[in-house]
């Protein structure tokens, strides 16, 4: 009977396991393509530049310049990996109300943007946006504030890790695929079925920038542990604002003050570039 339930067991593993690797995008990147959203920016007071990149991959990916008259530096907004850039229209208007120019990109299969969302592709995306900041926009790289929040986290920490940036902002943001895979299924070793990274914190200590830490204490979905270990592993300067009572989604509903003044706090001491830079 022990080695009919042993091997009942190897079974159900080997069936999860491979079940999870078969649909492991499909269980990361939750996408809403167009005409999906609320595309009528305006709505709120925004007034967006439509932009089409190509990635170095050949993938057209779609974004929103959303400029502020006299901003010193400009946030490059990384989403999470649900729905689209629409499902942002609040946190758009809140940033450029704090001073900065804002440009966020759907990810490839997300939004008006082409092709389906992978690892490498994130990081692609991310690379044709800053590009285009600094090259088409002429936005100087110590301008440039990443802000990553959740997924787009690791998307941020990547590219801060391989590019001069003047800033970088974490918000509900994971250590590694490999930690998340662990919570969702504690009984079978990642190794077996996971092939995304998304290592975080194995990049983190490279970002040679101002870095600032959000999560809520009641954050379920990435645990707060998650914030600190980051914290430990990233460089100085830095600093670690724990939301009070604020999950996964809702920092704006619950804290939205402490939010604010977090970011506004750490924009007015980041360093303003040079003239000419």
């Amino acid at each position: 009977m022990l080695t009919t339930v042993a091997i009942c067991l190897i079974v159900f593993v080997v069936v999860v396991a491979v079940s999870v690797r078969l649909m492991e995008n499909s269980l990361i990147y939750f996408p809403s393509k167009y005409p999906t959203g609320r595309w009528d920016a305006g709505f709120y007071g925004l007034h967006v530049e439509d932009v089409y990149l190509s990635t170095g991959d050949g993938v057209r990916i779609h974004g929103w310049f959303v400029p502020m008259e006299g901003a010193t530096h400009t946030i490059l907004l990384f989403h999470g990996n649900g729905g689209n850039l629409t499902d942002r229209l609040e946190k758009l208007a809140l940033l450029r109300s704090l001073g900065a120019n804002v440009f966020i990109i759907d990810y490839r299969g997300y939004g008006r943007s082409e092709g389906r969302p992978h690892e490498a592709g994130l990081y692609a995306d991310a690379d044709a946006a800053y590009a285009w900041l600094r090259d088409e926009k002429g936005v100087a790289p110590e301008s440039i504030v990443v802000l990553g929040e959740s997924l787009g986290g690791a998307v941020a920490v990547d590219l801060a890790s391989r590019e001069r940036v003047g800033g970088a902002i974490l918000e509900s943001t994971f250590t590694s695929a490999k930690d998340m895979a662990r919570k969702a299924l504690p009984f079978i070793p990642p190794v077996l079925y996971l092939k995304s990274r998304l290592d975080s914190l194995g990049k983190i200590a490279s970002v040679d920038a101002p870095l600032l830490i959000i999560h809520g204490t009641r954050d379920t979905t990435v645990p707060l542990e998650h914030a600190h270990r980051l914290y430990e592993k990233a460089a100085q300067p830095k600093a670690l604002v724990e939301m009070p009572g604020a999950g996964h989604n809702d920092i704006f509903v619950v804290a939205e003050e402490l939010y604010r003044s977090s970011l506004k706090d750490f924009l007015s001491q980041l360093k303003e570039p040079a003239k000419g830079e």
